[in-house]
């Protein structure tokens, strides 16, 4: 990703980097180490094959996350965060704390409704 086609506004750099949903999913997944294709689907659950292709093609040229191919029959892809990829856990663990809050409020405010 060349420096002309990002925008002026930190924020929004970052939302077009991680603003999909499935990509938030994938950082999420990846802290925990290196994961295979199969592995992220099935983690990730709902995300099609086609969609979660798209996501890893494009956080990959975005220097997120490495593909690795191993020439082997079946083909064994690995995909690893880069370190800018592993840069955004702070990010994530901020929205773990949020997501956690919002719900016990909301849940709180449920029961006394």
């Amino acid at each position: 990703m060349t420096e002309k086609k990002l925008p002026a506004c930190p924020v929004e750099i970052t939302l077009m980097l991680i603003s999909d949903r499935w990509k938030v999913l994938i950082i999420r997944d990846l802290l925990e180490g290196t994961k295979r294709f199969g592995e992220l689907k099935k983690s990730i659950g709902t995300v099609s094959q086609k969609v979660l292709t798209a996501n890893l093609r494009s956080m990959e040229e975005s220097g997120l996350l490495t593909r690795k191919v191993y020439a082997q029959v079946p083909p064994r892809v690995e995909y690893t965060l880069t370190e800018t990829g592993y840069s955004l856990k702070p990010i994530l663990d901020e929205m773990v704390k949020w997501g956690t809050n919002y719900k016990n409020n909301i849940t709180t405010h449920s029961v006394n409704s």
